[in-house]
């Protein structure tokens, strides 16, 4: 590459010169060739490769910075992935703590069935407070804010039902321990143990099928296939077995093939409506003994049995108590009403009093509460 310049111009004109390029080619025998360009065109192409030069060292300079924003934007990246999956995790613990509460809730519904079978007040044992739960602090800022507070309160409920529940426990272990004839006694089993069976009747006031008035039904109705075994739900002795004269009680000749079990001072057990009876009178029974099977004797309309328990008062009478309470081996619905209700159900009246056999009295042939 050369420069030379070109002739003398006249005085005051700018002084102008050239550029020459040689191009020598790998072969000597081809021909060099020349490039000339004028000043003019040397300007022309110097301002794109200034341009160029100037991105290229703006780019240098820019380059740890942009360099830097995708490293960035890849950890960012990573950090929403991991906090959406954290999200996850955090969701599927709130989930789980609440099946925990739930079953915290059926430990404590199951408690206080078995406080309200053993006749126990419904408070804590020997008057003992527990203490109150720790404040829910306040979560951080953040989208899983109402999930973090959520399960918060979840453990807060879980840790106050869990200390009633061993509240509860350790009342039952301690009566248990110093009644253990009682609790042999009380019932608290479900007379049909195979599960194929259906609650058709619960206790209260119905209306009867063969009268169509309303009456109080003292009981429940399991219907179930006939022959099914029907096991004693406490320990006892077999009061009656058989059917009942008409000519003494027509409402316990209504059900039929009959087995009452007194089961200490406490509680009396009936099961009606049997097909066969395996028991007789006199004979000592165990929680869980065949008594009979299911069927459809006296006033029935489908093979079931009939299943009432009777409570001794403080004063000596047997007042018809709801049996759900008294079976703790099967989960009811709407339990939390069951239990409300029975705690403050009022005095029932125009039931038919136990026979004299089993009270020890001549009861027969009036009503309770007339």
């Amino acid at each position: 590459m050369k420069w030379f310049r070109l002739p003398p111009r006249p005085e005051g004109a700018p002084e102008a010169w050239s550029l020459e390029v040689q191009i020598h080619p790998g072969n000597i025998r081809r021909r060099v060739r020349y490039l000339f360009l004028s000043r003019n065109q040397v300007t022309l192409w110097s301002i794109p490769v200034l341009a160029f030069m100037a991105f290229l060292a703006l780019g240098l300079w820019s380059a740890p910075a942009v360099i830097g924003g995708i490293l960035h934007r890849h950890e960012y990246s990573s950090l929403v992935a991991e906090r959406a999956q954290q999200g996850e995790r955090l969701q599927e613990l709130v989930s789980r703590l609440e099946q925990v509460e739930e079953r915290a809730d059926g430990l404590n519904l199951r408690m206080s069935k078995i406080l309200l079978a053993y006749g126990l007040p419904p408070g804590t044992a020997g008057g003992r407070r527990r203490p109150l739960p720790d404040p829910i602090p306040e979560p951080p800022d953040s989208i899983y804010a109402g999930t973090i507070q959520q399960g918060s309160r979840l453990r807060a409920r879980i840790g106050e039902r869990l200390g009633t529940v061993d509240t509860h426990l350790r009342e039952v272990r301690a009566y248990e321990q110093a009644n253990h004839e009682q609790v042999r006694s009380t019932p608290s089993v479900c007379p049909l143990r195979d599960g194929d069976f259906v609650l058709t009747s619960t206790f209260g006031r119905r209306r009867s099928a063969f009268t169509k008035e309303f009456e109080l039904h003292t009981g429940l109705d399991l219907a179930a296939p006939q022959g099914m075994e029907i096991r004693s739900t406490a320990d006892g002795v077999v009061a009656f077995a058989g059917e009942y004269p008409v000519s003494r009680s027509v409402g316990w000749w209504r059900l039929g093939k009959l087995v009452i079990v007194r089961n200490g001072d406490r509680f009396v057990t009936l099961f009606g409506h049997c097909d066969e009876l395996r028991v007789r009178a006199g004979q000592q029974v165990r929680q869980g003994d065949v008594l009979g099977t299911v069927g459809n004797t006296g006033w029935s309309t489908s093979p079931h049995v009939h299943y009432e328990v009777r409570r001794r008062t403080d004063d000596g009478r047997w007042v018809p108590a709801d049996p759900l309470i008294y079976i703790l081996d099967h989960r009811w619905p709407n339990e939390e009403r069951l239990l409300a209700r029975a705690r403050s159900a009022p005095e029932l009246q125009g039931y038919e009093p136990l026979p004299a056999l089993i009270e020890g009295r001549k009861a027969e042939g009036r009503k309770a509460g007339r």
